[in-house]
């Protein structure tokens, strides 16, 4: 059981896999009491060689690993990356490429959405892994035996489930179905978290600009500070306060003292930040506030055509064994049924092939749904 706690021993391991046609990888890290995930530690596997790498090791410098995840000849292979990626991203602002995701490699290859690795590692390769240290503490030192057992089983069993569902995506010529959600992950912008745009977390019914032009500042305020301090945001202030403030529009201390969930702090640096938001927010323009939020309703008549796209979805996923998250959102179902220009993937490319050019011959009715001997089946529309 082999574990990295200094540099040279990293380099050397490093240089060894930098040779390998693909690596596997995974992280276990904490967030709780953070803005940043924390890397707590990082595991890696070749073909015949598995290490955990410990980032907490005094001394210890990254660079010889994070050069290796940078290495353009060496595929990085992850089972539901994103969280992975985005602890390197901030680490040094590189992203892991080539990329392959086994999570979304399976739902290419018919095992369902979002499908857990304990489920991919029990059918692909045949083992079973102790759930037991999922929520162990990752700071704590020394780790136990059975965290590193745990830890380390997550990318050598990765390296089985990685080769089967290589195998069976390159025989059904599926390949290319992986692209663009690759090309999301290793995108930066997934990982950037820009201030301007935390507001659009928040959940309202109050479409009044100006007060979403308030909701906008103090959201970005509490975004920066968070990210200063490296707390969660809700640690600087919580949703519902950032509404109450915006709908009270405070302009002294004693305005903010009297919202809810502020309490003490309108008379520290966070209140007189807040005040100076929403005098911000006050004096904005027309012009720069955000604008009126679409609420575009269903046209009428349309929730049955909803449905039996619904229905199409199911039933086309099942025939090509492919999960339905891969193809449309029940949103995008819902923009297709309005719609059949509708900007969505489902109607481009692979998933309009397997899809979207038969929902829109459904909604047209040159097509229909029928039942035969229990099945669900697609028949020329009659007349």
């Amino acid at each position: 059981m082999q574990v990295i706690t200094d540099t040279a021993s990293l380099s050397r391991l490093c240089k060894h896999l930098s040779t390998a046609q693909y690596i596997t990888v995974d992280t276990e890290f904490i967030r709780e009491k953070t803005y940043w995930p924390r890397l707590c530690l990082a595991q890696v596997a070749g073909q015949d060689e598995v290490a955990a790498i410990d980032p907490l090791a005094a001394g210890l410098e990254l660079d010889p690993f994070l050069e290796l995840l940078a290495n353009k000849n060496v595929l990085k292979v992850f089972h539901a990356a994103r969280q992975d990626v985005e602890i390197f991203y901030h680490l040094n602002g590189t992203i892991p490429n080539p990329l392959f995701d086994t999570q979304i490699a399976a739902m290419a290859c018919g095992f369902g959405d979002s499908i857990a690795y304990e489920t991919l590692v029990r059918r692909l390769a045949n083992a079973r892994i102790d759930k037991a240290q999922r929520f162990t503490d990752w700071s704590h030192r020394p780790l136990t035996k059975k965290q590193l057992e745990y830890a380390l089983a997550d990318v050598t069993h990765l390296r089985i489930v990685y080769e089967k569902l290589h195998a069976k995506l390159k025989a059904t010529k599926r390949m290319g179905w992986l692209e663009s959600e690759m090309t999301i992950l290793t995108d930066p912008a997934t990982y950037c978290s820009e201030p301007e745009d935390a507001w659009r977390r928040l959940k309202t019914r109050n479409a009044n600009r100006r007060f979403l032009g308030t909701v906008r500042e103090i959201a970005a305020l509490r975004e920066r500070m968070a990210q200063e301090q490296d707390v969660p945001r809700n640690r600087v202030l919580r949703d519902d306060a950032i509404l109450e403030i915006a709908a009270q529009q405070p302009e002294d201390q004693d305005d903010l003292r009297r919202c809810r969930g502020i309490g003490k702090a309108a008379e520290n640096r966070l209140g007189e930040a807040i005040l100076a938001a929403v005098k911000t927010a006050r004096g904005l323009p027309e012009a720069a506030l955000p604008p009126q939020p679409k609420t575009p309703g269903k046209p009428g008549g349309i929730g049955p055509t909803v449905d039996l796209l619904k229905v199409l979805l199911k039933m086309k996923c099942e025939e090509h064994s492919v999960a339905q998250k891969l193809i449309a959102t029940s949103e995008e179902i819902e923009r297709i049924a309005a719609d059949d220009e509708a900007d969505v993937p489902a109607l481009r490319g692979w998933r309009r092939e397997v899809f979207g050019a038969a929902a829109l011959d459904l909604k047209h009715g040159k097509i229909a749904l029928a039942i035969e001997k229990g099945q669900v089946r697609l028949t020329p529309a009659k007349g």
